[in-house]
């Protein structure tokens, strides 16, 4: 946020000195986005531009404003009056405080504060940096660091994945154009500490990490200046008589703000673009610069980092045992005392901890603690006692949920599951791994030679989705018919029809035990790469899509109406194998765009998921080489059974039937062969094995070998 900073400075100077209001950046942001809606680029990009700055220029008077007033409305130090009513002391100050707080604001704004209150929605998307996304307009070098902004806090967003890879093969683009519009200073320096922290760098490392400590301390302070805001409420439809008397109003608004300024330093410790804060961000600080200091010999300042960190962590071992050691190496006359700024930033958080511990354990509430290492004894006894009971019900129901994936009831032995939807991220999602092995991958991806040669599907003409690839694919009908035309192996035709059937089994199992299952479709599909055509591709191998609806991404809607297949419930893949590049599957939100969950293909993974909405998915482009999976989509439905199937497994029988016959021949025909005595011996002693050829086969048969796949 560094140039966000410069700005609000900037900003809050200029509305100090100057009258000017402040058009609210809500009803900016909403007339740049229809202008940029309806294509009047220039338009759109000066207001998302002004919606910025108000939005930055809202935040700093804020900011300084209730600074200012911290000053010229004290709550402490005030003149004394034993005679003064409590209420006016308290009361008195409270109202000084938001007077202040009423004209500053009024003379930086130009308006009314209340005239700035967006909705939720539109703070969420300035939190997101959503207007960024609006602004590759103009030049093209701003248009790069608008999208590169963007980017940094949403690296999921799949459009914006390839509109960054597009500009990166730009001409005319530099690699200083990637900018950070909104870094966090304190990031920024904190990574480049670490790195040479790492690096055994350890003077540049205390200089980042000294740097770094500071911003981060200077945004905390800046996030809790904005928790003083006005008070959210969480039940919008709360009816007026339940509508709480003056002191609860007071003290709950009161525990929302300060429980807000306690996750402000979760705010500061996550980076922009992850969802999850770097643990004890402040403490691993002092734990960091207490290791450089030592290393580049500064004694004094490591013992003062080792004192400040036991300010969280007064137990900790090995930092006792360093301020032992620091302490003989600088004397025992030497005061060694904790940083004053940590000293302030831990007694503060402990007396808003108390407060909101006593708020929730006599006025009901929840409380997330955003810190390891809040001592034991300030949470109250019964809440400690309800805490340890939510950890063991939640230890209990991963247990559970754990135990139930193990029992299954899987059909195979061997099949582990890999992922499941928690760890997928979304609902009705899991990956298999070992259904097939290497020998049963090799069979089946010399049949989709013949895919290639004789198949269906597009017959190695052009994908439908993408003209960058070749799509070929084998019904296992087809595959049955080519079997018993002699072009392809019988067995390998066979374990078309095993395989699938053993997928079928395993994710009915998982997903809908005693509840059957019917194929839909089978396809056993290859998508090739097409070569020298890769350079600047920017389209998926396969559209981001549902299997039984049709996806409206703008209306957050899949309609389940043809020609969708409605009919269908479940949808798997069974990879072949990964000697390929790109080619993976992506789950997405509604929206299309935003990543949930990946799988790589590899030999023998099935990935399976329920067909509807709730999991949008796509297929990465395959940029090099040739992927091969079987496509499965199944159904409750038995009229929409699939017929193909029944036709084909009906060839199969037929072929057992004729198979048995020969077997049956051969079998009679060594019989009387042992029976005579004119068969010559060889010198071995062994009697020569009798061999026939099969029919529409130059191929001899074999004796029977247990192969593999035998275990179907």
């Amino acid at each position: 946020m560094a140039s966000l900073r410069c700005l609000c400075l900037l900003l809050a100077t200029a509305t100090a000195t100057s009258p000017g209001r402040l058009v609210p950046y809500d009803l900016l942001y909403a007339d740049g986005v229809r202008a940029y809606f309806s294509r009047d680029w220039g338009r759109a990009a000066e207001l998302l531009q002004r919606a910025l700055h108000s939005y930055a220029g809202l935040r700093a008077a804020r900011r300084a404003c209730r600074a200012a007033c911290r000053r010229e409305a004290p709550f402490l130090g005030g003149p004394a009056a034993a005679e003064q009513p409590w209420e006016a002391a308290l009361f008195g100050r409270v109202l000084q405080r938001a007077d202040c707080l009423q004209h500053c604001l009024g003379r930086r704004l130009g308006a009314a504060p209340s005239a700035h209150r967006a909705s939720p929605t539109i703070r969420r998307d300035f939190e997101q940096r959503e207007p960024y996304n609006y602004l590759q307009l103009k030049k093209l070098d701003q248009a790069v660091s608008a999208a590169h902004t963007f980017f940094v806090a949403n690296p999921q967003h799949l459009q914006m994945r390839e509109d960054m890879e597009k500009y990166r093969r730009m001409s005319g683009v530099k690699s200083d154009n990637f900018r950070d519009l909104e870094a966090t200073p304190h990031w920024e320096a904190y990574e480049a500490g670490v790195q040479h922290y790492n690096a055994d760098e350890y003077l540049q490392a205390v200089a980042r990490l000294e740097e770094s400590l500071r911003e981060a301390l200077s945004a905390l302070e800046e996030c809790r200046a904005l928790c003083e805001g006005p008070w959210e409420d969480e039940d919008e439809e709360e009816e007026e008589e339940m509508q709480p008397g003056l002191y609860e109003a007071v003290a709950a608004h009161y525990v929302q703000v300060l429980k807000c300024r306690q996750q402000c330093v979760l705010e500061i410790a996550t980076k922009p673009g992850r969802i999850s804060a770097t643990e004890d961000f402040i403490p691993s600080h002092l734990d960091l610069l207490q290791f450089a200091y030592d290393q580049v010999g500064n004694q004094v300042l490591a013992a003062e980092c080792a004192a400040s960190y036991l300010l969280f962590y007064p137990t900790d071992e090995p930092t006792l045992e360093k301020m032992k050691q620091y302490r003989t190496e600088l004397g025992e006359d030497t005061a060694v005392t904790a940083r004053e700024s940590i000293q302030h930033y831990v007694q503060r958080s402990l007396m808003e901890k108390k407060l909101i511990y006593y708020a929730v354990e006599h006025l009901g509430g929840t409380f997330n603690d955003p810190d390891l290492w809040t001592p034991d004894e300030l949470i109250p006894e019964n809440l400690k006692e309800k805490y340890r009971e939510d950890q063991e019900k939640q230890k209990q129901e991963t247990l559970d949920m754990e135990e139930s994936e193990k029992r299954g009831p899987l059909p195979f032995e061997g099949i582990a599951v890999t992922m499941d939807s928690r760890q997928m991220n979304g609902t009705q999602r899991v990956v298999f791994d070992r259904v097939l092995t290497e020998s049963e991958c090799k069979d089946l991806l010399r049949l989709t030679k013949a895919a290639g040669e004789a198949g269906d599907g597009y017959r190695a003409r052009r994908s439908p989705h993408t003209p960058h690839e070749r799509f070929e694919g084998l019904t296992v009908l087809k595959a049955m018919q080519l079997a018993q035309n002699g072009d392809v192996d019988w067995r390998d035709a066979k374990l078309l029809l095993q395989a699938s059937e053993k997928s079928r089994k395993i994710i009915e199992s998982y997903f809908t035990p005693g509840r059957k299952l019917h194929f839909s479709f089978t396809h056993l599909v290859c998508r090739t790469a097409v070569d020298g055509e890769q350079a600047g591709r920017m389209d998926l191998s396969h559209p981001v899509h549902a299997d039984n609806c049709l996806l409206d991404p703008e209306g957050q809607e899949c309609w389940r109406e043809p020609p969708a297949y409605v009919y269908r419930d479940y949808s798997g893949i069974l990879y072949l194998n990964d000697d390929f590049q790109g080619g993976g599957l992506f789950f997405t939100e509604m929206d299309t765009v935003t990543v949930t969950a990946e799988v790589h293909p590899k030999c023998g993974r099935l990935v399976a998921f329920s067909s509807g909405k709730e999991n949008p998915h796509g297929v990465w482009a395959v940029s090099r080489g040739r992927r091969c999976a079987i496509a499965l989509w199944y159904t409750h439905s038995q009229e929409h059974a699939e017929q193909e199937r029944v036709k084909a497994e009906e060839l199969m029988e037929q072929r057992a039937v004729e198979q048995d016959q020969l077997d049956e021949e051969e079998r009679q025909a060594d019989h009387s062969g042992r029976s005579s005595s004119e068969l010559p011996i060889s010198s071995s002693g062994a009697r020569p094995t009798s061999r026939r050829h099969k029919p529409g086969s130059d191929r001899t048969q074999q004796p029977k070998e247990l192969r593999a796949r035998d275990e179907f």
